[in-house]
């Protein structure tokens, strides 16, 4: 009996052991992230902050003479944000809804929940070739950024897709069941009881949609161009669509102007603090709706 006494004791020590090196891991690996991300965005915003002027946000880009601006390039990038969300947030969530709380459990959601989570891996140069395929030579309407931000949706729509049906599925069954005993119809639960538990996972897959469609450069390039119509506050659908992370890529690698280097350096630190500023906008709202809750 103390033998075996002993060799319990022996076997929680070690337990516990192992518990405090796998603990201390994790928060090694996690402060160790955090510090990266936040010494990566430092030395983005010190290179590029101490230039940046309203002259250089809203000014025209230039060719050949120094001193030029991202105005339009800037302006595209939220013109075709805006018009690939107002495509793929209905879609996706619809589509998400649909899998989580409609759908048949046969084979045939099955092959498609599989094809929805391999479009959300597919490289997004692969969407650029299927626009160009459909925008460019099928419909022949050339480099626009009606075409960017349609490209953009499809490339954005399988990942909201599948958010918004785990978001969806993780809602308690004890709500639903709550809800249906009330007297409430299966929609009305979906829609006063289910979606609002799941929004903060689905307001997660739209920040995670809406920074990736920003910052997206492969498909613009293919589908939307390389250029802008040069025009400020250009809302003709059919014109060149190059964004933000277009012409950064542009100034870094082709562009002859004397200050490239400078100018990629601001367009960096400008893209970074505007996707930044697109989560916060996004996920404030929700944590004062959580505190007023817990309030």
């Amino acid at each position: 009996m103390a033998a075996t006494g002993m060799s319990d004791r022996r076997q929680v020590r070690r337990k516990r052991r192992s518990d405090r090196m796998f603990t201390a891991l994790v928060w090694a690996v996690g402060i160790g992230c955090t510090l990266f991300t936040l010494a990566l965005i430092g030395m983005i915003l010190e290179k590029g902050m101490p230039g940046l002027s309203w002259n250089f946000i809203f000014g025209l880009p230039s060719e050949i003479d120094a001193g030029g601006g991202i105005g339009p390039a800037l302006f595209n990038s939220f013109y075709i944000l805006i018009l690939s969300l107002a495509i793929s947030i209905p879609l996706g969530l619809a589509a998400g809804i649909y899998l989580a709380e409609f759908a048949p459990d046969n084979k045939l959601i099955g092959f498609v929940r599989i094809c929805v989570e391999g479009l959300a891996s597919v490289p997004s140069l692969i969407f650029g070739l299927f626009g160009i395929a459909l925008f460019v030579e099928g419909m022949e309407i050339g480099l626009t950024i009606l075409g960017g931000a349609i490209s953009l949706a499809l490339l954005n729509l399988p990942l909201l897709t599948r958010v918004t049906e785990e978001a969806m599925r993780s809602v308690p069954p004890e709500y639903k069941q709550g809800s249906l005993a009330l007297g409430a119809t299966h929609t009305q639960t979906i829609f006063k009881v289910c979606l609002p538990v799941a929004l903060n996972g689905i307001m997660t897959g739209i920040c995670l949609t809406a920074g990736r469609a920003f910052g997206e450069s492969a498909v613009i390039v293919l589908v939307a161009g390389v250029s802008t119509s040069g025009i400020m506050w250009d809302f003709d659908p059919l014109s060149p669509g190059a964004t933000l992370a277009v012409h950064l890529w542009y100034v870094q690698s082709e562009a002859i102007v004397p200050d490239a280097a400078e100018i990629a350096s601001k367009s960096a630190a400008v893209l970074l603090i505007v996707v930044l500023l697109i989560n916060m906008a996004l996920r404030i709202p929700l944590w004062l709706v959580d505190r007023k809750k817990q309030a």
